[in-house]
């Protein structure tokens, strides 16, 4: 029940200041309080809030489409103080997947945090999605999470409190799947959902896969398909069938810890996972960190289903331009190559999986072991051909 003399001080202040107290944005009598008789600003809430909405319905970008571009991201950074102390071993001076910070001559901590807007509906399935790709950079390191901190942004004012708690649920019980405790968190309130974690886990500093030793005759294996951008922006638009979203929900919420632990088994030094700058976008850090160019067999990508369907269909996101305004400079494509194919390969993907370069001698086997291991998507998709200042080239395989 609303406290009617605490709401009549606050409104009395903020007709007196001539705006609202709790959005200055808006004036006193709001059009919230016109409509429902509810006050924010006096602590009062929607009585019947709804906990079933679908949460891509209230983002704008869904998912990892939601970063800021590597273009602007580049600009951003560009003279920024450089890290000197000899303790970081990895830091965002090479653009990896997670900072390395030496404590001994046998430990180093790694570390990351990654925060998005969802891409499912489901709250459960999205802090499951937002833990696994969380993990993710610390798996691609090659380092063992530990501890996690959630931080979360949330419309708390105007959307249910169970929605928040489904979310959380659903990381936590992801992160209990990796072995992971999360010891506590931020949260702010905002007007669109975000949610994801800051990881701390070890890593043995002689052991650290980067993404800047790709040499010339290594093979690269992608562990996950592609399109995940594609099919949550289809449904969206209400484009993406109901078992197109079940296959992306499902995946990216599988975490990335076998890959890891056969990563670090077989020894592999570089490595990177696939998120928000798609798959081109990091390949040309790789290639440009490396200095190396790529061959990649565009007919040997895996895609998820029906994902070529859809771009066919021109349901190409921003995200994917966004994408191809940086990696472009770094791409060459070959005849034969279908324009749907190299579109989504710009395309962002959430939660996706590693791609790594592998000696050629060890590369089936390498792929066998994955697979015997369930990461049953995982396939060479090209291999590294000569030193160079960074290149990628698009082509299809000869041999098929």
């Amino acid at each position: 029940m609303a406290d009617k003399e605490k709401r009549k001080q606050i409104m009395q202040r903020s007709i007196k200041l001539g705006q609202c107290i709790c959005n200055p944005k808006q004036p006193c009598p709001c059009d919230l309080f016109k409509q429902e008789n509810v006050c924010l600003c006096a602590g009062e809430r929607l009585g019947d809030m709804p906990d079933n909405i679908p949460l891509t319905q209230f983002v704008e970008n869904a998912g990892c489409a939601s970063k800021i571009n590597q273009t602007d991201l580049k600009i951003v950074l560009a003279g920024l103080p450089a890290i000197s102390n000899p303790k970081v071993l990895v830091s965002a001076n090479t653009c990896d997947d997670a900072g390395v910070y030496k404590l001994t001559d046998d430990l180093a901590l790694v570390q990351s945090v990654d925060v998005f807007t969802p891409n499912v509906d489901d709250p459960h399935i999205f802090g499951q999605i937002a833990a696994a790709n969380s993990l993710s950079d610390i798996y691609a390191m090659g380092g063992e999470p530990l501890t996690a901190l959630s931080v979360v942004g949330f419309p708390i004012e105007t959307m249910s409190h169970l929605v928040m708690n489904q979310m959380l649920r659903g990381g936590i019980d992801k992160m209990k799947e990796a072995g992971v405790e999360v010891i506590g968190g931020h949260s702010i309130k905002d007007t669109e959902i975000k949610f994801g974690f800051a990881v701390t886990g070890v890593i043995d500093p002689k052991k650290i896969i980067t993404n800047d030793k790709a040499e010339p005759g290594d093979v690269l294996i992608l562990t996950k398909p592609l399109g995940t951008g594609v099919i949550s922006f289809a449904s969206q638009l209400g484009r993406a069938s109901r078992e197109d979203m079940a296959v992306i929900g499902q995946s990216m919420a599988e975490l990335n810890k076998v890959a890891a632990e056969a990563m670090v088994e077989a020894g592999v030094t570089t490595a990177t996972d696939v998120t928000g700058f798609g798959l081109m976008g990091h390949l040309s850090e790789m290639v440009a960190q490396s200095k190396v160019t790529a061959e990649i067999f565009t007919d040997q990508v895996p895609f998820f289903k029906h994902v070529l369907g859809y771009v066919r269909e021109e349901l190409i996101s921003g995200a994917i331009e966004r994408n191809r305004e940086y990696a472009t400079q770094y791409v060459e494509v070959n005849e034969g190559v279908s324009e749907d194919v190299e579109i989504a390969l710009y395309d962002p993907q959430t939660s996706g999986g590693f791609l790594i370069a592998v000696k050629e001698d060890h590369s089936d086997e390498f792929v066998a072991k994955l697979k015997g291991k369930g990461v049953n998507s995982a396939a060479i998709i090209g291999r590294v051909v000569s030193e160079s200042d960074g290149k990628i080239i698009l082509t299809v395989n000869p041999k098929n």
